[in-house]
């Protein structure tokens, strides 16, 4: 009787190849387990990604604190305004006159014999309009912007222009003043409105 041909060690011990490959893979996935968990950030990296805590309570009084410093000014201003601007003068009543038309009341002005009238005049109406340019965008943070805050200028110039007209003695509606007002507001927003709105809300623009 012939003898038969030696099996494989696989084939005479079929279990070992499996337990073998699976005690492999069992080890290699444990090191790139451990592989991976090397990779995550430590404590110490977890708290220096966490922002300051202390800033926050000094940032929201520091905020409150300006605009409550703009919303006074702005209320000194208005009655500032109230009183340059509603404050009736019989005495010039004869030589008042509505004037429509850009232009001519500042031609008028120039035209005045003395420079220090026509600076009086025309240096008056711009400081009237600087401090919208400067408190509106702190007031209103979603009033920042060039024509967002001559827009607001303009109306509540008109207005006044609309009221001096209509109800105080001795004053008229003048287009030029409206002009010159919302000048001076643009000049007040380029120099410090614009600065201060960002410095006062600088969070809320970065988030």
């Amino acid at each position: 009787m012939a003898r038969g041909t030696p099996r494989s060690r696989a084939a005479l011990h079929p279990g070992t190849s499996k337990t073998a490959g699976t005690s492999k893979t069992k080890s290699t996935s444990k090191g790139e387990a451990k592989q991976k968990g090397d990779t995550k950030p430590k404590g110490g990296a977890k708290a220096q990604r966490t922002p300051r805590s202390g800033r926050g309570p000094l940032r929201v009084l520091a905020q409150l604190l300006a605009m409550l410093c703009a919303f006074a000014f702005m209320v000194a201003f208005a009655v500032v305004l109230a009183k340059l601007t509603l404050q009736p003068s019989p005495a010039s009543e004869a030589l008042t006159h509505t004037n429509l038309r850009p232009g001519s009341s500042l031609r008028a002005y120039l035209d005045q014999p003395e420079l220090r009238d026509a600076v009086r005049q025309i240096g008056g109406n711009l400081l009237l309009g600087v401090p919208f340019g400067i408190l509106v965008p702190v007031l209103a943070p979603k009033a920042r912007g060039v024509l967002r805050v001559l827009l607001l200028t303009a109306t509540v110039m008109l207005l006044v222009e609309f009221a001096q007209g209509a109800l105080v003695t001795g004053r008229a509606f003048d287009i030029d003043d409206v002009i010159l007002n919302t000048t001076g507001a643009l000049i007040g927003y380029l120099l410090l409105g614009r600065r201060l709105s960002r410095a006062v809300h600088a969070r809320e623009s970065r988030s």
